[in-house]
């Protein structure tokens, strides 16, 4: 079983209020730090520049990116709760000056739901007793808000540090110097993807295997396409005597 289902046991984990999940974040930064640093990598080792070139250019790409994208999701996320709470607004002003329109919406919601006759009715009854459970009702049915919101802070975190984490992993067989860094770092960042994709299956009803492969092939191609697009720049400079 996921988990205890002992009175005791149930009213503990309910106090704690519901899990906010940052799954998300931390896939998205991790999969697109891989991805976007190794790209540069691909794409510099594609138009034969020198190692430092590639370190200059991952460095930069890795905290400038990094930045933007957890400043993104901060921004996101924070638009997505200001939106919750405009609406929550609208709801509570609707509810207080027209109940009776409010209660019409609820009762079509639930007839819709397979409710009919006095169920219906007492379901309406139940719900429109309590103003917030009212209120918490109609953003989650009427649209589709979640019940609790996402701390902006806590996911623009999420995706910078797994971005930063991931994102370095193609770079370090540069840093330290290594034989054939480029092979290296091609190899070590298809770890990194096929990692998140096998953690990343533990929320999901994926194998281990398949999730991890799914993401491997995924990351990989954007790798690819890099890569050819730094062959392709490095043969149209040539051919310009560049």
């Amino acid at each position: 079983m996921d988990h205890s289902h002992d009175p005791r046991d149930i009213a503990d984990r309910l106090a704690g209020g519901p899990d906010i999940n940052y799954l998300r974040d931390w896939i998205y930064g991790g999969i697109d730090g891989a991805v976007t640093t190794f790209a540069v990598v691909a794409g510099v080792v594609g138009a034969e520049l020198s190692a430092g070139i590639v370190l200059i250019l991952g460095v930069a790409n890795l905290l400038a990116d990094g930045f933007s994208m957890a400043a993104s999701n901060y921004s996101g996320t924070k638009a997505e709760n200001d939106d919750c709470t405009r609406i929550r607004q609208i709801e509570m002003r609707h509810i207080r000056a027209h109940p009776e329109g409010e209660r019409e919406e609820l009762r079509q919601i639930y007839r819709a739901k397979g409710f009919e006759g006095e169920e219906l009715e007492h379901m309406v009854a139940l719900l429109s007793r309590h103003e917030e459970v009212w209120v918490q009702t109609m953003l989650s049915e009427e649209y589709g808000l979640p019940n609790v919101q996402r701390s902006p802070f806590k996911a623009a975190l999420a995706t910078f540090v797994a971005f930063i984490l991931c994102g370095a992993v193609p770079l370090l067989p540069f840093i330290a110097g290594l034989p054939a860094s480029a092979p290296l770092a091609a190899g070590a960042t298809g770890i990194v993807f096929f990692l998140i994709g096998a953690m990343k299956s533990k929320w999901s009803t994926q194998s281990w295997f398949y999730s991890g492969a799914e993401t491997l092939v995924i990351g990989m191609g954007a790798a690819a396409m890099a890569y050819g697009v730094g062959v392709l720049l490095r043969g149209l400079a040539g051919g310009a005597g560049l």
